[in-house]
């Protein structure tokens, strides 16, 4: 009797059409899953092999129009690629995207099946008089065709969402074909030391002027930084990038623009091959002294110790490297600059007759050396830069005795003017149609960039020796050009012949050097006194804003906005209005 029950309740549930719908629904979400699985993996494969080699042949037309600059067959091909990736890598993510939301109902759809068919499973019947067997079998029939209609519907909905494509506009955002920003781009921000080709000239002419951070006036916000250092803050479109370092450690902080809320910290450990141990430094100069350098994608910054690193503006690490500790009296100080897709060091160090300065450039995807110039030069404390003179990029360094330029796209050679000494600190800038070079406490030297050689002779347009700078760095309009020393002695000369235009005792120390917005010039204090003056035939004082706090770095200009890095506590000067609009 128990035998026929068992074969009665096994011929139930293998005839059950609720447990068969059920398997079925099972098998289709099964199925279903295999077949999104075998979709991704195939996506998956494709990205990181095929689309890897586009990038890495990307990278390395990239690095060859650099010295190239003029083949526009060459640039085409860059821009046609360059697209191609971008559609790809977009396409691929929005797969990705769409196919684990799929993969998640097809897991679903998988998991109600089987419970449901164990839930029949589990129901014993008792034995039953027999049925009209036809009546059943129309039943199943019809459930089983429901369910596998059920389950076409989902899969056809799947294949359907995954054949979508992204809404990007991929005209729009092919134009210009390069990974790097536009002049136009870095003339909006302050990407590097002084901003935009480190000239310390700002875009926008609506800089405050007049605040105060006693009583709060014109202080939209202020923030503890966590490491010390006396770089100065780097802006790119809503976040504020800074370095600090100490014995032990080396970081990158990002700031919300807006708001002052550190996003992120990041930490630059020395890799692990390196047996650099921490450099002997000033205090004044400390271990974060070069200034951060951002491409609006990347953020990089070095340290006294010769450790360089790269982070994504999320603050996702991409790659460290280790230069090696630099022999430097202070400690190591000359900030960092883009240009393209390449990061510029000038590595200033030891004594000349060592032959251990070198400018190099690395890769700014990953971090690789792309070029390596030995430098005739013995330590120094300067900043490059790069200036557009007439059709060519030249890449502008200060070392003891020369002032040297290149090319920045490959580091050949292009002038030379021995003019310059020892304990160089000042950075050059381009205005004028002159380079404007500073020897420590002794000269300014106004060269024409045209020259090809050792132009030490013909090219020197004037020198001046009155109120020269040893920290602070010049800054220029065209038509003059001021210095502003440590004691506070304010000169102007007039650019084009050097004619001395007048002199002013401010009586205060400065380490900042000085910023112009428009026709006013913006001198910061050491002790976090802001004086405001109007560039004219004389110096006249306009305002003197006081921040409460001592400051050594050179503040950030923006739409606004000036951001400055105290000893403890960056700030944000501007007005609410500006603030909320």
């Amino acid at each position: 009797m128990m035998a026929r029950i068992d074969s009665t309740c096994e011929s139930f549930e293998g005839a059950n059409p609720w447990r068969q719908t059920a398997l079925r629904t099972a098998t289709v979400g099964g199925v279903f899953c295999i077949v999104v699985i075998a979709l991704l993996l195939t996506n998956f494969v494709r990205r990181t092999v095929f689309d890897a080699r586009r990038v890495e042949e990307l990278d390395r037309l990239k690095i060859e129009i650099l010295s190239r600059s003029n083949d526009e067959e060459l640039m085409t091909r860059i821009r046609q690629l360059d697209l191609r990736v971008r559609r790809e890598r977009i396409r691929r993510l929005d797969f990705s995207r769409k196919g684990s939301y799929l993969l998640a109902g097809g897991v679903v759809v998988l998991l109600i099946g089987l419970k449901w068919a164990r839930s029949f499973r589990k129901k014993l019947p008792w034995p039953q008089p027999r049925g009209d067997m036809r009546d059943v079998q129309v039943r199943e029939a019809t459930l089983a065709r429901r369910a596998v209609t059920v389950g076409l519907a989902v899969l056809g909905s799947g294949a359907l969402l995954l054949s979508l494509n992204p809404q990007v506009d991929f005209d729009k955002a092919g134009k210009g074909g390069a990974s790097y920003p536009s002049t136009e781009q870095v003339g909006r921000n302050w990407p590097r030391f002084r901003g935009p080709g480190g000239l310390g000239i700002s875009a926008y002419g609506n800089a405050p002027v007049s605040w105060n951070g006693a009583t709060g006036e014109g202080i939209l916000w202020k923030s503890k930084v966590p490491l010390p250092g006396h770089n100065s803050p780097v802006v790119w479109e809503g976040r504020v990038f800074l370095s600090g370092a100490d014995a032990n450690e080396r970081e990158v902080n990002c700031f919300d623009a807006f708001t002052g809320e550190l996003l992120w910290q990041k930490a630059v450990d020395t890799p692990a091959d390196s047996n650099a141990k921490p450099p002997d430094v000033m205090e004044d100069t400390g271990f974060a002294a070069p200034t951060c350098v951002t491409d609006g994608r990347r953020v990089f910054a070095i340290f006294a110790n010769g450790d360089v690193g790269c982070f994504d503006v999320e603050g996702k690490k991409l790659w460290t490297r280790s230069l090696g500790v630099p022999e430097s009296a202070y400690g190591y100080a000359s900030s960092l600059d883009v240009y393209r897709n390449l990061v510029l060091i000038q590595y200033d160090q030891a004594n000349a007759e060592d032959e251990k300065s070198k400018m190099m450039a690395l890769n700014a995807s990953s971090g690789a050396t792309v070029w390596e110039t030995k430098r005739p030069v013995g330590g120094a404390w300067a900043s490059p830069i790069v200036a557009k003179v007439g059709n060519q990029d030249q890449l502008i360094t200060c070392g003891d005795p020369w002032v040297v330029a290149y090319n920045p796209g490959n580091g050949a050679e292009l002038w030379r003017a021995e003019c310059l000494g020892a304990d160089l600190a000042p950075s050059p800038i381009y205005a004028g149609g002159l380079v404007l070079a500073i020897e420590s406490n002794t000269k300014v030297v106004a060269i024409r960039p045209d020259g090809r050689g050792d132009v030490g002779k013909t090219h020197i347009v004037w020198m001046a020796e009155d109120g020269i700078p040893d920290i602070c760095s010049p800054v220029g309009n065209g038509q003059v050009v001021i210095l502003l020393t440590s004691d506070g002695t304010l000169t102007c000369y007039r650019t084009a012949d050097g004619a001395k235009l007048w002199e002013k005792d401010l009586g205060t120390y400065f380490k900042a050097s000085p910023t112009l917005v428009g026709d006013r010039l913006y001198l910061l204090s050491e002790k976090g006194v802001m004086f405001i003056a109007e560039v004219g035939g004389e110096y006249k004082e306009l305002a003197r804003c006081e921040l409460g706090e001592g400051c050594h770095a050179s503040p950030a200009f923006g739409d606004g906005r000036i951001y400055i890095r105290g000893l403890e506590q960056l700030y944000c000067i501007g007005t609410a209005a500006l603030q909320n609009r």
